[in-house]
């Protein structure tokens, strides 16, 4: 799994659960095979302010069944 365009270490789900501890929110934008673009919002959904890259099927599908943390709910992220 790679990342790009959020945290420094590389690890997508690390940078995601950030994000969303810190009270942001994030959106899926598109998935395209094993790769995922994930969508980097403020707090208040009104505007992204950054991209995630996410590489690997199994986070994809993941992401995919999820597409967003904008529902109020808390994700249940998988075990690295």
């Amino acid at each position: 799994m790679e990342s790009s365009g959020a945290g420094d270490d590389g690890d997508p789900v690390a940078d995601l659960r950030r994000w969303e501890d810190s009270g942001a929110l994030w959106r899926l934008l598109q998935v395209d095979g094993s790769r995922a673009t994930v969508g980097l919002l403020t707090c208040d959904g009104g505007e992204e302010v950054g991209r995630l890259e996410c590489h690997g099927p199994e986070l994809v599908r993941f992401l995919a069944r999820r597409g967003g943390n904008d529902d109020g709910a808390r994700t249940r992220w998988p075990d690295p």
